[in-house]
């Protein structure tokens, strides 16, 4: 079982989204007996960089008429759909901030979402190439936010997944960071993973 694991925290992997995330994969090892490969990505280290005028250029330009520079630039976003599309499993930890997602998320999600490689436009409209499996997104916040107006997160990322190819994702809303103790939030997002495991 692949299991790529994306983090996108200011802390990292201290953060509390990241806690979560391993203790599901440590329980999804157990449920599934499997041995696993884990590719894990922490976006404040990997330095994924944002959408440039240049960058877009490259993904557009054909392979064979790129300069240098283009080449590299798309070899970036090509290395990121790889490590999505050999995965069996992606999970995504993210907390929010300002309402929405890190910007390294956003960036990261600017490179994997990219016309040609994980869509494509039809006659009948976009249609997506990816095929995953099974996606998990651990959501932290300070507050409560989830199913409400107010949540910009969710209905974002399920939309934009949804549109390449990963259809099935199942959140984990650990809310609350800045109002409860750290061990409720934790124990109220493994309740949510055993329900998730064993439904």
């Amino acid at each position: 079982m692949k299991v790529l694991h994306i983090d996108s925290s200011l802390q990292g992997s201290n953060s509390t989204s990241s806690k979560i995330a391993k203790k599901l994969i440590e329980k999804l090892d157990v449920d599934n007996a499997q041995q696993q490969q884990i590719t894990y990505r922490d976006l404040n280290i990997s330095q994924v960089p944002h959408l440039t005028d240049a960058i877009f250029s490259a993904f557009h330009t054909p392979e064979a008429e790129r300069t240098i520079e283009q080449q590299a630039a798309a070899a970036v976003s090509d290395q990121l759909i790889d490590e999505v599309s050999n995965s069996d499993i992606l999970i995504i930890a993210v907390p929010m901030y300002n309402f929405g997602v890190p910007s390294t998320l956003k960036a990261w999600i600017d490179h994997i979402a990219r016309a040609g490689k994980t869509f494509t436009y039809t006659a009948e409209g976009p249609k997506p190439l990816l095929k995953m499996p099974k996606t998990y997104v651990i959501a932290t916040r300070g507050g409560l936010y989830a199913n409400t107006p107010a949540d910009n997160q969710a209905p974002w990322l399920e939309q934009v997944l949804t549109f390449i190819g990963i259809p099935e994702i199942e959140f984990i809303f650990a809310e609350g960071v800045a109002m409860n103790s750290a061990d409720d939030v934790l124990s109220n997002a493994d309740t949510r993973i055993n329900e998730l495991l064993t439904a």
